[in-house]
């Protein structure tokens, strides 16, 4: 999986270094500077051990299951998960980030959902830009669409962060048909264009 780009400038819509990935990179992270972390776990799942390693960070913790729909026994998640991450991405608009790290359990969903909403919150009209970013330093990455959808219609964005997010899509589903395959074999078709579909 992609990591952060060595020496990479912090690109402009972030006034920090983001870092996206699994529960099995945490590890390499841990004497990288991060003084922020996001959490998002399925629910119930332990707390990972590796941030006893990581040096002082402040950190959010969100428990909800990858899902873009409402399953039975599963928890997907809900508008006041959205509310938070925003007051989260408020916080870190005002304290001294230097490097912001997001992970899910394989980095691929839920944790690039919240960091194109995160660098899209601050910045109306620049949403194309935030999955653009994610694309370079994640190229696997298939944002959860339910996440995207209820913040675009939280931060009034009149289907700006769909439409970014339905530009990645095709993107990842053209360089990475093995990724778009197993998007599809998990339920969620629909989030492939249409054109790319066999």
């Amino acid at each position: 999986m992609a990591r952060t780009i060595p020496d990479d400038p912090v690109h402009p819509l972030l006034s920090y270094r983001l870092t996206i990935c699994g529960l099995r990179e945490l590890d390499s992270y841990c004497a990288d500077g991060v003084t922020h972390v996001l959490s998002i776990l399925d629910p119930d799942w332990p707390d990972p051990e590796s941030f006893a390693a990581y040096g002082p960070h402040a950190r959010e913790i969100f428990h909800f299951d990858d899902v873009v729909e409402t399953k039975e026994g599963m928890v997907g998640p809900g508008i006041a998960d959205i509310e938070r991450l925003l007051r989260f991405g408020d916080r870190l608009s005002q304290e001294d980030v230097a490097h912001l790290l997001v992970h899910c359990h394989a980095g691929v969903s839920r944790s690039t959902a919240a960091a194109a909403i995160l660098m899209s919150q601050h910045n109306p009209g620049r949403e194309a830009e935030a999955f653009a970013y994610i694309a370079r330093i994640r190229p696997r990455s298939w944002p959860n669409s339910l996440m995207v959808r209820m913040a675009d219609e939280r931060l009034g964005r009149e289907g700006a962060l769909i439409e970014g997010l339905r530009e990645h899509h095709r993107r990842v589903a053209r360089d990475h048909p093995d990724l778009a395959e197993l998007i599809r074999l998990h339920g969620r078709a629909h989030e492939i264009p249409e054109d790319l579909l066999d």
